[in-house]
């Protein structure tokens, strides 16, 4: 098969805007592309993997109904958000959830396996990425300013940390994701201040992450894929929006950015530390103009940051998936 001929497999879910702006500009490309959800493996999707006792790598064939890639001749992964594997529903417990953490395995395992296919990210390492007590240090290490942090379940630790801050604190989850409030209904969990008068034994009941509040002249969600970067910028006009962006979009103002070379530098490291090529960081600039470090989001969004501003994102990802072969 010829290098123009590769296909790339794009692993997402079905609604995903990041996945359809990369594919559209893969498309563009005229560069092959297989789309699917892990979700659909082994209802809709039939993978046959084989390995012999001397052949480099695995062999076989991903089919969905409509298309087939031979497994040798996927040129890149993009990993993006896919479901987990759907067991039927005439598979009995506990045998459903047996099977469908095989079929999970297979599925990632096999592909993680083909030697030599560049991945956004290989989810591998994305899950070491994605540790926020250890991307503090990690960020320090790679040369970035973070606040100053506790994670603890003792109160009187807490009030510690908050006599040596002396300043206003946050409090954020140390785990991203949603708490079901109802079938229909998930809570995000946000950034919120904390009044240390309030600190008692109920800080007992989990582990809870304090940190400085930084002040902030505003936020950046700076976007690397591979050697690029791209700087989006959030100004916040509401104090619940400057507290958690996420939490108040009505109240943002979007914008680009230029950011130092040496925050470049040090996301180029960050990402090599974990060995990812794609992240989505979030930093403050404070008043005096310098940059700290918040957390990186390994398989964070970024489809609205483009969206807003223009920046090649999506052009970007098909860089490095589409490779130097063209």
């Amino acid at each position: 098969m010829t290098a123009a001929a590769r296909p790339v497999l794009v692993v997402a879910e079905q609604l995903d805007a990041a996945a359809d702006m990369v594919v559209d500009e893969l498309n563009q490309r005229d560069v092959p592309v297989i789309r699917f959800d892990a979700a659909t493996f082994p209802q809709q999707l039939t993978l046959t993997a084989g390995h012999g006792p001397v052949e480099l790598g695995w062999t076989g064939i991903l089919d969905d109904g409509r298309r087939t890639a031979r497994l040798e001749d996927v040129r890149a992964v993009y990993w993006r958000r896919p479901g987990r594997s759907a067991i039927a529903d005439t598979v009995p417990e506990p045998y459903a959830t047996w099977a469908q953490n095989q079929a999970d395995a297979a599925m990632l395992n096999v592909l993680a396996a083909l030697p030599g296919v560049p991945w956004i990210n290989n989810p591998h390492h994305d899950r070491l990425a994605a540790h926020k007590p250890q991307q503090l240090t990690a960020a320090t290490r790679c040369g970035l300013r973070v606040p100053r942090s506790i994670i603890t379940n003792d109160p009187n630790a807490a009030r510690t940390f908050a006599k040596q801050v002396n300043g206003p604190l946050i409090c954020k989850p140390i785990l991203g994701g949603r708490l079901p409030v109802g079938e229909d209904r998930a809570l995000m969990v946000a950034t919120h201040h904390v009044d240390p008068a309030t600190f008692d034994d109920s800080i007992r009941t989990t582990a809870h992450y304090f940190q400085e509040a930084i002040p902030k002249a505003y936020e950046v969600r700076l976007v690397a894929v591979g050697d690029q970067v791209f700087g989006g910028t959030l100004h916040a006009t509401s104090e619940k929006a400057a507290t958690d962006w996420r939490t108040d979009y009505e109240h943002i103002e979007y914008g680009t950015t230029a950011f130092p070379d040496d925050v470049a530098s040090a996301v180029r490291r960050f990402l090599a530390y974990y060995e990812i090529v794609f992240g989505s960081f979030d930093f403050a600039v404070t008043p005096e103009g310098k940059w700290v470090f918040f957390e990186n989001n390994p398989a964070g969004t970024w489809a609205w940051v483009e969206n807003r501003t223009g920046l090649p994102i999506a052009a970007a990802h098909a860089d490095y998936l589409q490779g130097d072969s063209e």
